[in-house]
């Protein structure tokens, strides 16, 4: 079991991870060296040999191996990203790079998303040199640059460049799961990461006749990509169940008493409560516009429109998500992936789910186990095209009222003291059982 100064610690990294400031802003904007030396030394001091990689300069990776008592065992990553979306300090209560602990409570950007994964990585490997404890199997890890973006100076690179640091991994463990979810209604969920959708970020270009503003103009590339938009952001969807979803669905209506009828899963989801929270988004397809881009001039008709829009697909449905958006677009409208990654399905009848399962009820024994399916994505998409299987698991246990999902990307990102050193303690049991 973590000892008390792991507890302590997750604490203090924590704060001193967020006080890092390692903002991605996209297109290459970032620098998070300072905070894979500050964890390379953390590792370091824990009797491994941390590598550092990169791609770009200044956008920094750290990898390092455990060796485990059973050399034939498959060897698990252990994986977790340094860069933080950005904010704006005017925003926020505290300064969201200040890492203040103030009334149990860890202040900053990167508080749940996610250095205090990080911490627990590092706390729980420190303590575990200090009890001269080895895990069962080999487990590699890597802290990553580049998640909040395209993952192109991070994952990706280490998992298209670096290959052999992950030599014998078959499943990974990140972010995104394990958290305490309540219902509302007395019910606390801790969903378990076993999927996610795929990426689909589009740019929808139409073209038509530039022109005077004044004039007639049948051919207004602004008319052409406005009734795309409106046809793409109306679209609904057709349901569409993983087996990930299925079996969340079936454990969450056992919870609730009520019969899991697949065949009407919109009136199922009526019978959830608040739990319905944790599948509604992920049992169809999305795509929401989030960007325009035209003209220059208000008596200037452009002869191009650009817009943004955010798609995501469910496993097996990257077909049928291309086809639709054929359609949607239309003649006048060519529609392209600016960024693309794969959907991800994890078995949940697995020994390393069951674990995972287990470590969390050990310390919550209240608590409602469930897989889930991300809505969004990380970087076990990456790590996917070597053949590893990605889970979603960083234990926080939360108060009611603390809205976990809310504080992803948002202001006065923050978590409780109680919930790292959780965190800590069902890391630690997972890992010397898996």
């Amino acid at each position: 079991m973590a000892d008390q100064l792991a507890l302590d610690e997750v604490v203090t990294f924590t704060s001193d991870l967020i006080r890092i400031d390692t903002t991605n802003r996209g297109g290459g904007d970032c620098q998070e060296r300072p905070a894979a030396e500050y964890a390379a030394a953390r590792l370091a001091e824990a009797g491994l040999e941390p590598v550092m990689l990169e791609r770009t300069p200044g956008r920094t990776n750290v990898v390092a191996r455990l060796e485990g008592t059973d050399p034939s065992a498959d060897a698990l990553l252990l994986h977790g990203h340094l860069d933080v979306v950005p904010a704006e300090p005017a925003d926020w209560s505290v300064h969201p790079f200040s890492g203040e602990i103030r009334d149990g409570v860890v202040w900053g950007r990167g508080a749940v998303d996610m250095k205090n994964m990080d911490a627990m990585i590092l706390s729980v490997v420190r303590s575990w040199a200090r009890e001269g404890v080895r895990p069962r199997r080999d487990v590699v890890i890597a802290f990553t640059a580049d998640e909040e973006a395209s993952a192109a100076d991070g994952a990706g690179f280490l998992a298209d460049q670096h290959a052999h640091l992950f030599e014998g991994c078959t499943e990974g463990v990140s972010e995104s799961g394990a958290y305490t979810f309540h219902d509302g209604e007395g019910r606390q969920f801790y969903p378990i990461g076993a999927g996610e959708r795929g990426t689909g970020w589009m740019r929808l270009t139409a073209r038509g006749r530039a022109g005077h503003g004044s004039k007639v103009n049948r051919e207004n590339a602004v008319t052409r990509l406005a009734a795309a938009i409106t046809r793409i952001g109306e679209h609904e969807w057709p349901l569409r169940l993983t087996p990930t979803v299925r079996a969340a669905l079936t454990e969450i209506a056992a919870v609730y008493g009520v019969d899991a009828d697949l065949s009407d899963v919109d009136a199922l989801l009526q019978k959830l409560g608040g739990a319905a929270k944790l599948v509604e988004a992920t049992v169809r397809n999305s795509s929401n516009p989030t960007m325009l881009d035209a003209g220059y001039k208000v008596n200037v008709i452009p002869g191009e429109a650009v817009a943004h829009v955010d798609g995501r697909f469910l496993p097996d449905t990257e077909d049928e998500f291309r086809a639709t958006m054929d359609r949607l677009t239309g003649p006048d409208v060519d529609w392209e992936f600016a960024h693309r990654e794969i959907a991800l399905q994890a078995p949940v009848d697995s020994p390393t789910f069951a674990a995972m399962r287990e470590a969390v009820q050990a310390f919550a024994p209240e608590a409602h186990t469930v897989p889930y399916c991300m809505s969004g994505g990380t970087d076990a998409k990456q790590f996917a095209r070597l053949g590893i299987t990605g889970y979603g698991f960083a234990p926080l246990k939360l108060p009611e009222g603390f809205d976990y999902q809310a504080l992803f990307h948002g202001v006065d990102e923050r978590v409780p003291v109680e919930a790292l050193q959780f965190g800590v303690q069902v890391l630690d049991r997972f890992l010397r059982s898996a």
